[in-house]
């Protein structure tokens, strides 16, 4: 495990605006309660409560992977109008101590999906 510090920031705040998730023209998830991590050099990602997520549309997938900053996350496939967008989805249910805001919450390959947000 390793924290984030000067060599490797990461912040977590919230993000004020509503965030909006579509997959093939349909709603994934919808929420005014998303989190921005951002992380060193990489792009924003938002984390959405799993509460504002359409979870019937999403399938876990035995996909996982470790962040020695976050911990081990697991994955879900999206499937919506007939078409499944495989990994498209991670979370980390169980996050290292430093990271326990994004507990509970997904984040989504924007390349797979349609992030929005609206003010």
């Amino acid at each position: 495990m390793k924290l984030p510090g000067p060599d490797h920031p990461i912040t977590i705040t919230t993000n004020p605006k509503r965030v909006r998730v579509s997959a093939n023209g349909v709603v994934i998830a919808d929420t005014t309660r998303a989190l921005t991590l951002n992380e060193a050099s990489y792009p924003a990602v938002q984390y959405v409560p799993r509460e504002d997520a359409n979870m019937a549309l999403l399938s876990r997938t035995e996909r996982t992977t470790h962040c020695p900053y976050k911990g081990d996350a697991n994955y879900f496939s999206i499937n919506a109008n007939g078409k499944s967008l495989e990994n498209s989805i991670w979370t980390y249910e169980k996050p290292f101590p430093a990271m326990a805001e994004i507990a509970g919450h997904l984040a989504f390959y924007p390349d797979k999906v349609t992030i929005e947000e609206v003010a």
